[in-house]
């Protein structure tokens, strides 16, 4: 049976447009792949720490008798490592808040890219080990940033899970949200006819 994770990363809660996409993606793959073949991990509301020099050196595996601290970040490290290796299909929602990805997400990258563990360095560069991926990221924004120089998401995420070995990845658009009901309809219109498309 084919699995999706879906990593929610808006704060908004139940007003976010996001996650409100991903909820709209979730019931489709659902309904294709049956009850159970989706796991949600909401990043807002059970967050991942922002990383520090303590958790860092967990992290890399350079601390011969770690803290309390520093087995829980590993733990949680490894739990989000395998969520990742557990499923085919990897929905993120990717809000854009100025001009960036939120922390929530960012947070997330940190404790998933550990060298030796889901990447490491070698003599041709790097090689990433989540490999077999498919990846559809769910990207709102207040304005009009597709395709500009100012759109910051869609480079970060192609190269930072490109460089986890993920490279079959597909972006959905919903733009314009802040720019009056007319665009937020469009933009949700859109949205969803993008997800209509992919192939489930």
């Amino acid at each position: 049976m084919s699995k999706a994770l879906i990593l929610k990363s808006s704060i908004l809660g139940e007003y976010s447009q996001s996650s409100q996409l991903a909820d709209y993606l979730q019931d489709r793959f659902e309904s294709r792949h049956g009850a159970g073949s989706v796991t949600v991990r909401n990043l807002a509301d059970t967050p991942v720490e922002v990383l520090d020099a303590e958790l860092m050196a967990a992290l890399r595996g350079s601390v011969a008798e770690p803290t309390p601290a520093q087995q829980d970040a590993l733990a949680l490290s490894d739990t989000l490592v395998e969520e990742l290796k557990a499923h085919d299909t990897i929905v993120i929602t990717a809000p854009m808040y100025n001009f960036n990805i939120s922390t929530q997400l960012k947070t997330w990258c940190d404790f998933v890219a550990r060298a030796g563990v889901t990447f490491r360095y070698t003599e041709q560069g790097a090689e990433g080990f989540i490999t077999g991926k498919r990846v559809i990221v769910l990207t709102t924004r207040g304005g009009l940033h597709r395709d500009t120089d100012h759109d910051l998401i869609t480079p970060y995420l192609r190269t930072f899970l490109g460089f986890l070995g993920m490279t079959d990845i597909e972006f959905v658009y919903a733009e314009g949200l802040a720019m009056g009901e007319e665009a937020v309809g469009s933009a949700r219109a859109s949205a969803r006819a993008g997800i209509d498309a992919l192939s489930l």
